[in-house]
């Protein structure tokens, strides 16, 4: 398993694959080529192992190994149903509490900008091929070849910003700056109503309520259509209104379907699973 992907982050690093190896998520980032140094160390350690096992003996008898293992499996179970029914342990996203949205989605001056290198794609002898713009503007087109599109092809990544899809639309309006701007704010966020549980939504409404009175915007956050989210609405009884978001950043928000975030002037000061709505600070 060692040497496959030892190769594969190799392969990912030599031919520019890859840009993150994804292998701890945002907990660690590592580019093609720290991965590709990982396994490569890890490998030696392995093959130290592997020609010696003769010499490695337990240090506890069968019953305590046995004990061991499953008490380690045991906790490892228990630790993904706690934070699939709650929270994580220790969230690393972008959107974690502390994290201010709006200073989230800046880039700080000076930052590199990516490179671009303008590409055309022509039709020669029927097959889609890529020129440089030098060969373009050099007259170095294939006779007859057949003009199809141009490109604009990325050569190096520059700074991006920890958040940059982030959105709150409806109607083809934006209203992230009102929404960020308020002094308290939460969003009830579902990235599929379809998906979301019923637990869930049955509490939503008490809970826009209660928030409202003391002085909080409420707004729903869905990548749902709006037929979805007429019906939702009725089935549920809900009155506040759902505002539109691309599902894959309302999931790095939060997984639980619904949650619950708490915003202060933008800054996420509290973020909540449904299980645990009763524990919403509402000052």
């Amino acid at each position: 398993m060692i040497v496959f992907f030892t190769f594969l982050t190799f392969y990912s690093w030599y031919f520019d694959k890859v840009k993150d190896c994804g292998c701890f998520g945002d907990a660690l980032k590592l580019t093609p080529f720290e991965s590709f140094i990982k396994d490569l160390i890890l490998l030696g350690l392995i093959i130290i192992l592997f020609f010696n096992q003769k010499f490695i003996k337990p240090l506890l008898g069968k019953t305590a190994i046995n004990l061991t293992v499953f008490a380690t499996y045991s906790l490892c179970l228990f630790m993904a149903y706690y934070v699939l029914q709650h929270l994580p342990l220790k969230d690393f996203r972008a959107y974690k509490v502390g994290t201010n949205i709006r200073q989230g989605m800046e880039t700080p001056k000076g930052a590199q900008k990516s490179e671009y290198e303008m590409v055309f794609i022509y039709k020669v002898n029927g097959v889609d091929t890529e020129i440089s713009y030098a060969d373009v503007m050099a007259d170095k087109i294939p006779k007859g070849a057949e003009f199809v599109d141009r490109k604009d092809k990325l050569i190096k990544q520059g700074y991006v910003p920890p958040i940059h899809d982030f959105a709150i639309e409806k109607d083809g309006s934006d209203y992230i700056d009102s929404v960020l701007d308020e002094p308290k704010a939460i969003l009830l966020i579902s990235y599929d109503l379809n998906k979301s549980k019923e637990k869930g939504m049955e509490k939503l409404e008490a809970l826009h309520k209660k928030a409202t009175e003391k002085g909080y915007l409420v707004i729903g956050m869905t990548a749902s259509d709006a037929e979805t989210i007429a019906l939702y609405k009725k089935k549920f009884g809900l009155t506040f209104d759902y505002y539109f978001c691309d599902p894959t950043t309302l999931k790095t928000i939060e997984r639980a379907n619904p949650s619950i975030v708490v915003l202060e002037k933008g800054t996420i000061v509290q973020k909540v699973h449904f299980n645990d709505i009763d524990e919403v600070d509402l000052k």
